[in-house]
């Protein structure tokens, strides 16, 4: 996910941590309380992608693709973040060391905290089609969740509105408030936003607001809102599983009707913004009839009824060109390529920078001298995770390179 969000569900978790939590009894030690929780959440929330700087170890693009969602977003690593970051609140802010030192229940809150906040980061960054490892060194393989975009509004104002409800002053509370209604409005207007994802989202934002607004007593409304939140949160999570599945089954459909003797090996699913119908996908299968894999992209929409596939957001993952004759709205497909399998295990064999980046490729996809994961691209087009190969063969091996498993493993066997 980006930061952005990180940031805010990280402000958003510390600041139900707090009020779930009996208040100190001194007012200005709940304040140093407050303002503790929500830094260390927030903090928490994003300390995994300090692994950023280890990027510059290798060159690009290897030093992104194997170093960034790496070690510093594993579980193991993360005991040590939370060290690290509880003990730069204790050594810098005189003030939350004192309140750690003589109140127990502060003390159990920021532990709580900062372990939420790094879980977060790491549960977050898998549900999407990128993935994460966060079982190594006991299991180094990729997990992809394919459930949400990386940019996900709906998390935006699932914790954004009840943390502006909070803030005292009506002028700033006005703003922010105002700013959660405008970047939706205005990336729907951009063309990244289906006019019923904004219509759900400013109703979200309503009823929000709406639960802020009824308790009785400030505290319980801040944690009543933020709890409805949470719930609201795992309630899209859940229901993007279950259109996840749907349009899976329906790529899956869709490929063994093309060619039956094919065998699926994986389908990369990637979300549209605060749409459950709408999905973008790359399909890989074993193609022994032609020697070789074969990769497909396309789009398909999981209730044709009520959006079909053309009406989804083309600026996310471009227009839906070529529409499936046997699924009508609901599929369409963009390209598709035959790669040499014979090619990909040579060149994983005698080009390190190559079998480096098989450590990455979920869809590699082999142009003239350069390869692609075609996750984030149509077929021809570069993007982040283009390498150069050829380009590099004369050049020393990368180093160095982390043994995370190799996600096309059942093509290289």
């Amino acid at each position: 996910m980006d930061n952005i969000t990180h940031s805010v569900v990280g402000l958003g978790i510390g600041a139900l941590i707090d009020r779930s939590v009996a208040p100190e009894p001194e007012p200005a030690a709940q304040r140093t309380r407050t303002r503790m929780l929500l830094t260390v959440c927030c903090l928490a929330s994003n300390f995994p992608d300090l692994d950023l700087v280890l990027t510059r170890l290798v060159e690009a693009p290897l030093g992104y693709l194997l170093h960034h969602r790496g070690h510093t977003h594993t579980l193991v690593a993360g005991v040590a973040e939370i060290a690290v970051l509880l003990g730069l609140v204790w050594l810098l802010w005189p003030a939350a060391r004192a309140l750690l030192r003589s109140s127990p229940r502060a003390r159990s809150a920021a532990l709580g905290a900062a372990c939420a906040g790094l879980l977060l980061h790491v549960t977050m960054d898998g549900l999407n089609v990128y993935g994460v490892h966060p079982f190594w060194p006991f299991d180094a393989r990729w997990l992809y969740g394919d459930l949400v975009f990386i940019v996900e509004p709906v998390f935006w104002i699932a914790f954004g509105v009840p943390l502006a409800a909070m803030v005292s002053r009506r002028v700033p509370r006005a703003l922010l408030l105002a700013l959660l209604a405008a970047v939706p409005v205005g990336v729907t207007f951009a063309g990244f936003l289906q006019w019923g994802s904004l219509a759900g989202l400013l109703a979200l934002g309503a009823v929000l607001g709406w639960v802020a607004r009824t308790s009785v007593r400030t505290s319980a409304r801040s944690r009543h809102a933020l709890a409805a939140g949470l719930a609201a949160s795992l309630g899209f999570v859940a229901l993007q599983a279950v259109a996840l599945h749907a349009a899976r089954a329906t790529a899956a459909q869709a490929v063994a009707r093309l060619d039956p003797g094919e065998r699926l090996l994986d389908t990369a699913m990637s979300a549209y913004p605060a749409n459950p119908l709408c999905w973008s996908f790359v399909t890989v299968a074993a193609d022994p009839a032609h020697g070789g894999y074969h990769l497909r992209r396309g789009l398909l929409s999981v209730a044709p009824q009520v959006s079909g596939v053309d009406a989804c957001p083309v600026p996310i993952a471009g227009a839906a060109t070529l529409p499936d004759s046997a699924d009508g709205a609901r599929l369409a497909w963009q390209r598709d390529a035959r790669q040499s399998l014979a090619q990909l295990r040579d060149l994983q064999k005698n080009n390190c920078h190559f079998d480096a980046w098989m450590r990455f490729a979920r869809a590699p996809s082999l142009d003239a001298g350069s390869a692609t994961d075609v996750r984030w691209s149509r077929f021809g087009d570069r993007n982040f995770s283009t390498i150069d190969y050829a380009a590099l063969a004369a050049q020393p091996c990368p180093q160095p390179v982390p043994d995370w498993g190799y996600p096309r493993a059942d093509l290289l066997r």
